[in-house]
């Protein structure tokens, strides 16, 4: 399930500002924290040789982001070790070693400035990603993260199955729009909005069977229960307009 799906069901977004290392970059772990000391990343290292194989390394680098905290050993480091990825609001360097090295790292920029290995820090106990967005993000261990081209989101422990349903729903609802539109209906009728509300718009109908403005048309309502073992896959779908359901598929 891609980000996008996650943040409107309920996963917490990390900051716009985070970005992947190489074009295609994704996983889905459970976190493993780290703090480091400002411009030092002695407990990267150490959380490289300690976390759980599969689990990704969220780091919280104490607000210094403009140190290259991640760089080419210790990607290979982490891959080496079955690291899932990394994800920091800090900086990293030899982007280029670490595309090859084909760990999944989101960071918030990139710094040739190199950083001390020795100031100590903290891992596997809740941090707060302060340079996230406009309050801080707690991330404790055992916490979902997903990340992929759109971003990074975090799914609480505790809410994940909750957050999982109500965007496996939320897909679905989405292919049919997709194969909708593939059809030619209108995305005003489908999502019920007003184009009155817009200055220049000369009306006129869009399909034979609008919705009420502000209600979106119902689709397929008699998936209206899509709890159970009868949930549809939310890969199932394929309308005819296959390159833009593609597009769909990182959901």
């Amino acid at each position: 399930m891609g980000t996008v799906a996650l943040a409107r069901c309920g996963g917490r977004p990390f900051g716009t500002h985070l970005f992947s290392v190489w074009p295609g970059a994704a996983f889905a772990a459970t976190a493993f924290p780290v703090r480091c000391a400002p411009g030092d990343n002695l407990a990267l290292h150490v959380a490289v040789a300690q976390a759980p194989p599969g689990s990704a390394l969220v780091v919280d680098v104490a607000g210094e982001a403009e140190y290259g905290y991640v760089d080419e050993i210790l990607a290979v480091a982490a891959r080496t070790r079955g690291v899932a990825g990394i994800v920091l609001d800090g900086c990293v360097r030899d982007v280029t070693a670490i595309a090859h090295c084909g760990l999944p790292v989101f960071g918030a920029g990139v710094s040739v400035r190199e950083v001390g290995h020795d100031a100590g820090g903290a891992i596997g106990r809740q941090i707060s990603m302060n340079a996230t967005g406009p309050a801080p993000l707690p991330v404790r261990r055992g916490d979902w993260i997903v990340a992929d081209d759109d971003g990074v989101v975090c799914l609480p422990r505790g809410q994940v199955s909750t957050i999982i349903a109500e965007t496996m729903s939320s897909i679905t609802r989405e292919r049919e729009i997709v194969d909708a539109v593939c059809a030619g209906e209108s995305t005003l009728d489908l999502l019920g909005l007003d184009p009155s509300r817009v200055t220049g718009w000369e009306g006129g109908e869009h399909t034979n069977d609008p919705a009420p403005r502000g209600r979106p048309r119902q689709l397929n309502p008699r998936r209206g229960d899509r709890g159970g073992e009868g949930h549809p896959s939310p890969r199932s779908r394929r309308g005819s307009c296959s390159t833009v359901t593609d597009v769909y598929g990182g959901d």
